[in-house]
């Protein structure tokens, strides 16, 4: 019975959870918003302070353009970034160019919810909803998986 429970407490959700968000300029968006077009999603959470972050982060903007083309994929950035740190997110994108949409999570709760421990971890969310993919770390190369994932999922319409 006791493993039951913990693996009804600690097991993955298969579906992207609802959790209300803030932009960074402050707008409040729920993640069941991140769906609306129907298209893959990649959720990447992430703090200005991981240096891995940072280097995924610059690798997926530099390939964004040409997959969201190809694909239709959008790559959306969780900043994990705590209350106090949050008001650095903004200028520290802004100084990479990153054309992704960035979203705060200062307390976690989109973390807790996606069952997140370490970052970088991502996911790549199907249009439906379901879960399909999900990566912790980054090394050079991991952006070659995710996007022979990506493929895949395209081509199952």
């Amino acid at each position: 019975m006791l493993i039951f429970f913990a693996s009804i407490s600690f097991g993955q959700k298969n579906t992207l959870p609802s959790v209300y968000l803030k932009t960074i300029d402050g707008k409040t968006i729920n993640t069941a918003d991140l769906l609306k077009d129907s298209v893959p999603v990649f959720i990447d959470f992430w703090a200005t302070w991981c240096k891995p972050c940072i280097i995924e982060l610059n690798t997926l903007n530099d390939l964004y353009p040409d997959w969201q083309e190809e694909t239709g994929l959008k790559i959306i950035a969780v900043s994990v970034d705590d209350p106090k740190t949050t008001n650095r997110v903004a200028p520290f994108v802004a100084g990479r160019g990153w054309e992704f949409q960035i979203l705060l999570d200062p307390n976690g709760e989109f973390k807790r919810a996606m069952n997140v421990v370490d970052i970088p971890h991502s996911f790549l969310i199907a249009p439906d909803g379901r879960i399909v993919w999900q990566h912790a770390g980054f090394a050079p190369g991991d952006e070659q998986e995710l996007y022979e994932q990506v493929i895949k999922l395209v081509n199952k319409k």
